[in-house]
């Protein structure tokens, strides 16, 4: 059986329990190194905007509805 560090888990859901999103759906393309949040579903965005440290956070009207972090695994501390 695959073991896993719960600590990790728990930070995590600590993070997640401090987004003011009640839902967050992930998804990470390891070839393009993007990972993808998404706080509604379906998540459609009709506007976007790329910040100085290539993320996109994208927006359904003046709602942000998810973010797009480039480089994902260059982010990691």
């Amino acid at each position: 059986m695959e073991e896993i560090n719960v600590r990790n888990y728990l930070d995590l859901a600590s993070d997640l329990l401090n987004l003011p999103f009640n839902n967050v759906w992930t998804n990470y393309d390891k070839e393009a190194d993007v990972l993808y949040m998404n706080f509604k579903k379906p998540a459609v965005a009709d506007d976007s905007e790329l910040t100085e440290d290539n993320i996109i956070i994208r927006y359904e009207g003046k709602e942000v509805i998810g973010i797009t972090i480039l480089n994902a695994s260059k982010r990691i501390n």
